[in-house]
């Protein structure tokens, strides 16, 4: 049955004044802009990636929201505050408060969890300190971030008789949950030797293998020289004491190297230098000896559970607070419907309410315990987004990006029920999107364009989507579009074998991944695609992963240093000006002096989020004034770096700028459909559709004979999909084996085979329902996945 489209109101709301109205908008690349969103309606904002969409949304209308809001605070406050830019705009009228609902992923603390992001942990402690048996303390109690402590000194006291008293308590002791062994992280950490330590050798031969320690370094000879070791013998003769004293001795003073010094065990030295720290702020060579050198497991003292023994003894309805934190939240809710006792019924209510709203939204197969830094970037939205569908605020304005990313055809019918259900509160609702069935319910349509960067920024089309579908437009034309399932596929000529896979819900699969061919692997968001891909191919020889993870590297990073061909541009510039390369590097000596490089100048505001503004000196070009006299082909180095891929492609292809080497990369760019990236544009503000490409593009020319994508086509435009499947079939036919995790029909019906996971998410699913053709899943249509593409290729 087709999934029901929410009722559709007029696109203009009565009253003409009614609307956001934005006039000469030009933050990016827009082109001075004029346009009027009605508001308490639902806007969606189409148009090819880099065709302004974000800028207009994000970078205009929420940013002037924050700004102004921002305004209101006292002027002492405001002191105390960054001074935020306003949006490059002539005119910007009724607005209302902006809530952004972003792809950004969660926070990657170790002590955030899916429960403790969404109230969820907070609403269960307080239950089971209510109605637990046996009872074992406060809600704190059951708080793995609060450790049991104790506490003395003078605590005053109101009596009954309006007097105080004070009373002088000793250890006086304060309930909370953390597991004291693993600090309540769930996991403790142990660090491989045999990464660390080469016991054959002696520390003088270099038995040490940690980057920095040098055999004739003075940190090595800190060790050498102690006393406590003898640094010419291999570490495996060493007695038991000497072994101690080198891997664990505790910190003290001792005289070497000629003074006195500070002793430390390597292993206690190495976690407070290393170890303790996020890898992210380490060094590229650091993070990956960091990486192979510690071992993570499950905490043997709570079991993972992050809880103390108190906290793992009450219980409600037969489970543990730990148990329900690991239930899939659609169990979860079947328990809480269990609670009976009329004392916490209001809590009941509010966590059921809660639980419904994870099924609802799509997200019923998660866990509460689940780490937060692990969700995908459309889960995290989705996470966002349930704080936001019980609340009574009405008339303010939620920003969405792109809210049907990572949703199954199946799912993508109730996040437009959401959607609505906002909008029919009274709010304004703007949403950037590219699948047609989401810009379906939309009330109001603005399409940018007509391109990308500098060919976009333009209004092509406003109106209903009805306009959009019978305009000229590249969205107009596309929104009909439909990939036909293929008459002949191709053969495959092996296949990868997968044996009892069971990782997460997965059930004991069994099944052979073809290869020399494109296979798509469907199901619904958690049936298990990812677990069976990843989980099994991902670390066999010859296989090419390429995924949306956030890219290795500083805000500095960009699409020029990441690909390597800034360094034969820097080198060329040198050269036609005959100085130096490092001059024309924005991370040495060419370097804006006063924002250090950056572009920009970076406010940390402790608890707050990071505000960033353009170096006044520089205007955000992040070189000093001289450097930028200099030219290659008529332009300086931040003129360059300025450039969409595919302006860098013609400027380097021929001419005086002619660099092979780079026009070659900047192919590659364009092939995966980035030519409207800038060189220079920070690789943090790409997306994690854009991050896929660009490492796509790095690796086409790798020897590796299986391509693993996951779900290329997020931000993607209808038109670029198109692209996208040529790209695939070019693999394929130069020898490769193509395997995507993929929702979008369109690859479906493209594919040579289809696995089909499923048939739910979650414990519902981890099972292969299907495999074959695309054509064999439409007759099939006894899956979710094989009805949504019948319904696609009107079959």
């Amino acid at each position: 049955m087709a999934p029901s489209t929410p009722e559709q109101v007029p696109a203009h709301p009565a009253d003409a004044h009614d609307v956001i109205r934005v006039q000469g908008a030009r933050e990016n690349n827009l082109r001075g802009i004029d346009v009027d969103l009605p508001k308490r309606r639902l806007t969606v904002f189409t148009g090819v990636s880099g065709s302004g969409k974000s800028s207009l949304v994000f970078a205009t209308i929420a940013a002037e929201s924050r700004r102004l809001i921002d305004e209101t605070y006292s002027t002492f406050v405001q002191g105390f505050m960054p001074s935020l830019p306003r949006p490059d705009v002539d005119l910007l009228e009724g607005i209302t408060t902006a809530i952004l609902v972003d792809q950004e992923r969660m926070g990657a603390n170790v002590r955030s969890t899916v429960g403790t992001v969404t109230d969820a942990n907070a609403m269960l402690r307080n239950l089971f300190s209510r109605v637990g048996e046996p009872y074992v303390g406060p809600p704190t109690a059951f708080s793995f971030n609060i450790p049991t402590s104790r506490a003395s000194g003078v605590f005053a006291t109101d009596k009954a008789d309006g007097k105080t008293e004070k009373k002088v308590v000793r250890d006086q002791v304060y309930l909370g949950g953390m597991c004291p062994e693993c600090e309540g992280r769930g996991t403790v950490s142990d660090l491989d030797l045999s990464v660390i330590l080469d016991e054959s050798r002696s520390l003088r031969d270099g038995a040490i293998l940690v980057p920095g320690y040098k055999a004739d370094g003075w940190m090595v000879k800190g060790f050498s020289e102690s006393g406590f070791v003898d640094g010419d013998k291999p570490v495996r003769d060493y007695t038991e004491a000497e072994r101690h004293d080198l891997l664990y001795r505790e910190k003290g003073k001792v005289k070497a190297l000629g003074m006195n010094m500070t002793y430390q065990g390597l292993i206690p030295k190495l976690r407070e230098s290393l170890f303790s720290k996020d890898p992210e702020s380490l060094q590229p060579h650091l993070r990956r000896f960091v990486e192979r050198a510690a071992v993570f497991g499950p905490c043997p003292a709570c079991e993972g559970t992050r809880l103390n023994a108190s906290a793992r003894s009450a219980k409600v309805e037969g489970r543990t607070i730990a148990e329900v934190c690991a239930m899939q939240i659609t169990d979860a809710a079947q328990w809480v419907r269990g609670i009976g006792d009329p004392g916490v019924a209001p809590l009941v209510r509010s966590l059921l309410h809660l639980f419904d709203a994870f099924v609802e939204i799509g997200l019923g197969y998660l866990s509460l315990d689940r780490p937060a830094g692990t969700l995908s970037g459309g889960e995290a939205q989705r996470t966002k987004m349930i704080r936001h569908l019980g609340s009574a605020l009405t008339d303010v304005t939620y920003v969405f990006d792109e809210p049907t990313i990572g949703l199954h055809p199946h799912d993508i019918a109730r996040m437009n029920n959401l959607l609505v259900d906002l909008r029919d509160k009274g709010n304004t609702v703007l949403v950037v999107e590219h699948k047609p069935e989401a810009i379906a319910v939309a009330d109001h349509v603005v399409d940018l364009g007509p391109g990308a960067g500098t060919d976009g920024g333009t209004i092509c089309f406003e109106g209903t989507v009805e306009g959009l579908r019978s305009s000229d437009t590249l969205t107009g034309r596309h929104l009909d579009y439909r990939v036909s399932v293929k008459d002949t596929v191709r053969e495959p000529d092996g296949a990868l074998e997968i044996r009892g896979a069971s990782q997460n819900n997965l059930r004991g699969v069994d099944v052979d991944v073809p290869t020399g061919v494109l296979t798509v692997v469907t199901g619904v968001a958690g049936s298990g695609k990812s677990s069976l891909i990843h989980g099994n191919l991902a670390d066999r020889d010859g296989v090419v992963v390429v995924d949306q993870g956030a890219i290795k590297g500083s805000r500095r990073s960009n699409p020029a240093t990441y690909t390597g061909l800034l360094e034969p541009v820097r080198k060329a510039f040198a050269k036609a000006n005959g100085v130096k390369p490092a001059l024309f590097s924005a991370n040495s000596e060419g370097a804006c002096p006063t924002c250090k490089g950056n572009g920009r100048i970076y406010t940390e505001l402790g608890f707050m989020e990071t505000v960033e503004s353009p170096c006044e000196d520089c205007g955000g070009k992040r070189f000093m004034a001289e450097v930028l006299e200099y030219t290659l082909g008529g332009k300086n180095i931040a003129e360059v770096l300025d450039l969409s891929v595919a302006q860098a492609h013609d400027f380097f292809a021929a001419g005086e700028a002619r660099i092979p080497a780079v026009a070659t990369t900047l192919a590659h760019l364009q092939d995966v459909g980035l030519g409207y990236i800038h060189l220079g544009q920070p690789l943090n503000t790409l997306s994690g559709g854009e991050r896929q490409r660009l490492k796509l593009a790095m690796r086409m020319g790798e020897r590796g004979g299986v391509y693993i994508l996951d779900e290329p086509t997020t931000g993607l435009h209808l038109a670029d999909v198109e692209n996208l499947l040529r790209l695939l079939d070019r693999l394929v036919e130069s020898g490769k084996s193509v395997i995507v995790i993929e929702h979008h029909q369109a690859v479906m019906a493209h594919a040579d085979r289809i696995i089909d996971i499923g048939p739910g998410a979650g414990h519902d699913g981890g099972t292969v329902v299907f495999e074959g053709t695309p054509a064999e899943l439409v007759a099939d249509g006894s899956t979710l996945t094989g009805e949504h593409l019948a319904r696609y290729v009107g079959a």
